[in-house]
C-alpha cells in the first residue's frame, strides 16, 4: 500500500535531497585528479600557482619603465664635451686611461683611435669601449667611472657688485642669484632686470622683472626660479621694450661678453 506524502514530509525530503547533492559537489570541487592531491589552484595566479605561471614583475608595466611601479624615474647622464672619464681594464690594466671628451664630442682610445663619446651614458660608453678593443684584446671587460663634468651653472651681468659664472647648486631665484653676486649697485636699474633662458640653439626666452616692486610688496612668489645656464642681466638704463624671444645673435645688444 503506498503511502502518500503529506506537504510537509514533501518539503523536508526535499530540502534532504539539496543537501546532499550541494555536498557531492562541494567535494568534487575541492578534488582535482590532475593535481593528485585535494586542493584546487586553478584561480591562483603567481608564485603559487605550481601549474607555470610566474609573478607579475611589479616593477615595469607591460615591458615599459613605468616611475609608479619603480620603474626608470629619470634618464640616464649621458656625455658632453670636455666631460673626463676614467676606464679601467680588468686583465690588461696597462689599456687603462683618463680620457677627455674633445669639443667635436670624441674621445682618443689608447692603440684603438677616435671614438664617439658625446650623447652616450656610460653604459653604452663601456659598450662602445669594450667592443672597440674587441681587436686588441680576448673578450675585454671594461670599468667606466665619470671623473668630472660640467656642473649646472647660471651667469648674472650687468649692474652687480660681482658679475659672473656661478653654480647652480640648489633651487635659486634671480633676486637670490643678484644677492650671491654682490648685490645691485647705484646705477642699476632694477625695476627692469631680464632673465634670458635658452629656448634651444637658436631661440632665447626673455622675461622682464621689477624686483623693485617685488621686494617692496614682499610678493616672493614672482620671483623666477633659475634652470641651468639661464642669465640674468641688470641693465643701468632703462630696457623699454623687449621682445619674448630672441635669437642668441641679439643678446649683444643687452650684454657685453667681456662681463664674463
Amino acid at each position: 500500500m503506498k503511502r502518500i506524502l503529506t506537504g510537509i514530509e514533501f518539503v523536508a525530503v526535499a530540502f534532504l535531497s539539496l543537501q546532499i547533492c550541494s555536498a557531492a559537489f562541494a567535494q568534487a570541487d575541492k578534488f582535482d585528479p590532475a593535481q593528485g592531491n585535494g586542493t584546487s589552484r586553478s584561480n591562483l595566479t603567481g608564485a603559487g600557482s605550481g601549474g607555470g605561471l610566474t609573478a607579475a614583475n611589479a616593477g615595469r608595466a607591460d615591458g615599459l619603465g613605468n616611475p609608479l611601479l619603480g620603474g626608470q624615474r629619470h634618464p640616464l647622464y649621458r656625455l658632453r664635451a670636455s666631460d673626463v672619464v676614467e676606464i679601467s681594464f680588468t686583465v690588461a690594466p696597462e689599456f687603462n686611461q683618463t680620457l677627455t671628451v674633445l669639443p667635436d664630442g670624441y674621445v682618443l682610445l689608447k692603440d684603438a683611435g677616435m671614438m664617439q663619446a658625446e650623447g652616450l651614458n656610460l653604459n653604452e660608453f663601456r659598450s662602445a669601449v669594450e667592443k672597440a678593443y674587441q681587436g686588441y684584446l680576448h673578450d675585454p671587460e671594461v670599468a667606466v667611472a665619470l671623473k668630472d663634468f660640467e656642473k649646472p651653472y647660471y651667469i648674472v651681468g650687468g649692474e652687480v657688485g660681482h658679475p659672473g659664472k656661478y653654480e647652480l647648486r640648489s633651487d635659486v631665484t634671480v633676486s637670490e642669484a643678484v644677492q650671491i653676486a654682490g648685490g645691485l649697485t647705484s646705477q642699476a636699474k632694477h625695476s627692469q632686470v631680464v632673465l634670458f633662458r635658452r629656448v634651444n640653439d637658436e631661440l632665447i626666452e626673455t622675461r622682464v622683472l621689477n624686483l623693485k616692486q617685488m621686494l617692496k610688496r614682499r610678493q616672493l612668489k614672482e620671483d623666477a626660479r633659475l634652470d641651468p645656464g639661464d642669465m640674468i642681466f641688470v641693465p643701468q638704463n632703462t630696457i623699454s621694450k623687449i621682445d619674448r624671444y630672441i635669437t642668441r645673435s641679439s643678446m649683444s645688444m643687452y650684454m657685453s661678453p667681456s662681463q664674463f
